[in-house]
């Protein structure tokens, strides 16, 4: 479950009014009723010209690293186009269990066309899968799309926009709604405080392989509808001029309330640190 949230929490912004913040590296706890369930670590490189590369690992920790070992790795690469989009050339997942890895590759070409999509599992290692090109054309991976709703927070501080995605069997919409401009304050878990933009993220099925009940994200997702929220998320520029990044996350479920907390950002000579940032080998 927090594994899946996390997904909707990657950022950048345009290079060309990032200033010298090409960089970002940070670390996210995220707290499940008051349990620290999983940290992740994400690397944000916008240092090569008209290029982006995104990296995001995570995997759960302390109890319920034990009763549920999982770990995952997600990567995103490709070009920022002349009209400001930023355009997949290649994303992988790596899913971890037990020691089982499920990788997926999804390849894309410069025009907006897919490409290819390869998965290794315990059946195939590295076969080329067939895809409908109904469910694949046009699409872009999760966190490019986050990118682009994220690079438009410099220019307007707001949070609003759309993508279609493709995850390997589904087609999707996923639609970010601004709610407001608010002012966070900054706390022993979250180094942040100051101005920030507080939206929700919405998935919405297209088509592909869906089941009749919700599951996985889409699951997650309409508990927190039913208890009157959507999953939300605050957006702010941590480094004066520099790219907007995720900065709190928060997730409503049957079972209790998720929140993801931004407990360390480095960029260039910014370095914060949160009082609660947990121990690697915690």
């Amino acid at each position: 479950m927090a594994a899946a949230a996390l997904l909707w929490l990657v950022s950048t912004a345009d290079p060309a009014s990032a200033g010298e913040t090409l960089r970002q590296q940070l670390v996210y706890e995220v707290y499940a009723g008051g349990i620290h369930a999983v940290q992740a670590h994400m690397d944000i490189d916008l240092s090569k010209k008209n290029k982006y590369s995104l990296v995001l690992d995570a995997k759960t920790r302390g109890f319920l690293g034990s009763l549920i070992p999982w770990e995952g790795s997600f990567e995103s690469y490709g070009w920022i186009l002349k009209d400001g989009k930023y355009q997949p050339e290649r994303h992988q997942s790596t899913a971890t269990w037990r020691n089982e890895a499920d990788i997926k590759e999804y390849l894309y070409n410069k025009n907006g066309s897919f490409k290819s999509l390869r998965i290794t599992d315990e059946h195939s290692a590295a076969e080329l899968r067939e895809v409908d090109d109904e469910v694949t054309n046009g699409t872009v991976d999760i966190l490019s799309a986050t990118l682009q709703v994220l690079d438009a927070y410099n220019e307007m501080e707001t949070c609003a926009g759309e993508s279609e995605i493709f995850d390997g069997k589904r087609r999707f919409k996923q639609i970010f709604r601004h709610e407001e401009a608010v002012t966070l304050t900054e706390s022993k878990y979250n180094i942040y405080g100051g101005p920030a933009a507080k939206c929700t993220v919405e998935v919405v099925p297209v088509n592909g392989e869906w089941h009749k009940k919700p599951r996985g994200w889409m699951s997650i997702q309409e508990q927190g509808r039913a208890k009157g929220t959507m999953p939300t998320v605050w957006i702010a520029q941590v480094a004066e001029n520099g790219p907007a990044v995720p900065v709190k996350i928060r997730v409503k479920t049957a079972y209790g309330t998720l929140f993801m907390h931004l407990a360390e950002y480095k960029s260039a000579d910014t370095v914060l640190i949160a009082e609660k940032r947990m121990p690697e080998d915690e």
